[in-house]
């Protein structure tokens, strides 16, 4: 279908998305036992309540599956609405992709090395993308 292409990257993201809920939680279950934190009697607090029980290392990964369901939100509307009105190819799926590949990479960034100023570009050229589509978007439908 016409304008359809942009679906891919969609289901890209999301898939990387359940990949960082992996890696959160095979990184964080065993970082909780082995500092004696007992899950079953854990009563309310936030996944953040445990940042200064567990290694910092462990908490990158639960910071970047947050930062998954901030930005790239917009990202899946924008993407949706390109769909429907059948400009979801061409040039919109390319930046789509760019988006995509930047975000896996922030994360991954994030996840082991989590250097600030790496994450920040990353985090920036990714935005441009997002922004590019979102006036792509806007053009079309206003």
């Amino acid at each position: 279908m016409i304008g359809m292409d942009i679906l891919q990257p969609v289901v890209a993201l999301l898939a990387w998305t359940m990949v960082m809920w992996i890696w959160m939680y095979a990184t964080r279950i065993p970082a909780m036992n082995k500092a004696g934190i007992d899950a079953k009697n854990l009563v309310g607090g936030e996944g953040s309540s445990l940042r200064a029980l567990l290694p910092e290392n462990v908490s990158w990964k639960a910071d970047n599956y947050n930062h998954l369901h901030e930005a790239p939100t917009l990202f899946y509307a924008v993407a949706i609405v390109l769909a429907i009105i059948g400009q979801g190819n061409g040039f919109n799926t390319s930046l789509a992709w760019s988006y995509v590949i930047l975000r896996v990479l922030h994360s991954v960034v994030q996840a082991t090395w989590n250097k600030v100023a790496v994450r920040f570009a990353l985090f920036a050229l990714s935005s441009l993308a997002l922004m590019v589509l979102i006036l792509h978007a806007a053009i079309a439908v206003f």
